[in-house]
């Protein structure tokens, strides 16, 4: 990333700015070995400017955690066709969602944080919580069915992992994955969910 050294920006873009740099920081390295003067310095700008913006390291890697987490609303597109369709639809946007920030996705979702954080672990339970009730829209379920919901945010467990096969040793490819996570989800939504006996 290009730094903005003696540039002048909006502060919407000086904070949009400092946001992405720390996210590729931390997505290099673990929390421990980035420092605020390194994420000031690789903006081009002073510490006290990134204070000022995000107070602490930790607000400021709380303010990350919440971007890569964050769900937005579902996509008309995501809601038309079969469930097959819609799934391969959903797993494709999440995928491509990742991808630019993969790493550092996977640092803020496992074990590559800051540790037993229970600030970090609500924003975490949450977003898995949303997620499943997203994906439950999507193949046109009831997201407010506890059991519906474990099961999905047991499979977002499998998407984690599923991405850092990907992403981290390359075992499996963006397409690898995409099958994985489609044909676990078609059958997820298809058998197991039916057959859960606390929704029978």
């Amino acid at each position: 990333m290009t730094t903005s050294r003696g540039r002048r920006l909006e502060p919407d873009a000086r904070r949009e700015q400092l946001l992405e740099c720390a996210i590729r920081l931390f997505g290099e390295r673990p929390y421990t070995e980035v420092s605020t003067t390194e994420i000031a310095a690789t903006a081009g700008i002073a510490r006290g400017l990134l204070n000022h913006y995000f107070g602490t390291k930790r607000d400021l890697y709380l303010e990350v955690v919440r971007r890569l987490v964050a769900v937005p609303e579902v996509d008309g597109l995501m809601l038309k066709g079969s469930t097959r369709s819609r799934i391969d639809t959903g797993v494709g946007w999440f995928l491509d969602a990742v991808a630019p920030h993969g790493r550092t996705f996977l640092a803020v979702t496992g074990a590559g944080g800051i540790g037993d954080d229970p600030e970090i672990e609500a924003i975490l339970d949450a977003a898995d919580d949303l997620a499943a009730r997203r994906v439950l829209e999507v193949v046109g379920l009831d997201g407010d069915d506890d059991a519906s919901r474990a099961a999905i945010r047991a499979y977002g467990g499998l998407a984690k992992a599923a991405v850092r096969e990907w992403q981290r040793s390359g075992a499996l490819s963006r397409d690898d994955v995409h099958l994985l996570l489609t044909r676990a989800l078609y059958t997820i939504v298809h058998d197991v969910l039916p057959a859960l006996p606390s929704r029978t």
